[in-house]
């Protein structure tokens, strides 16, 4: 099983998420989200996927967030317009985002991880 892995080279939690994942052996397609982000599609697919309320997927503690001013937004916005926000901008979107095709995590918590791809 190859596990896609969207994350940010330079974020650490992202390369904590990664060693944990090769610790495990598991096999993963790392994509950089701010060089090729998910296209609102396939955010929508993760989300739809990941059983999360979209507001998860955004990046609470990025510069660009608080820029925009998004914090009221996730609350009062239609899911489709948050899918197309978080499709503008790669920085916008919490990583690292794991999937299978089927199971989808957002950010990275040990316990998750072992719950989700052990």
């Amino acid at each position: 099983m190859s596990l896609t892995f969207y994350s940010y080279p330079k974020c650490g939690t992202c390369r904590k998420a990664k060693k944990w994942l090769e610790d495990q052996d598991l096999a993963i397609n790392e994509i950089h989200i701010v060089e090729n982000p998910p296209s609102k599609d396939e955010l929508k697919s993760l989300y739809e996927k990941s059983g999360l309320p979209l507001k998860k997927f955004f990046n609470t503690s990025g510069k660009k967030y608080r820029e925009m001013g998004l914090k009221d937004k996730v609350n009062s916005a239609s899911d489709e317009k948050l899918l197309e926000i978080l499709s503008t901008d790669g920085m916008l979107i919490k990583r690292p985002i794991t999937t299978d095709g089927s199971k989808v995590t957002v950010g990275f918590k040990e316990e998750t991880f072992e719950e989700t791809w052990k």
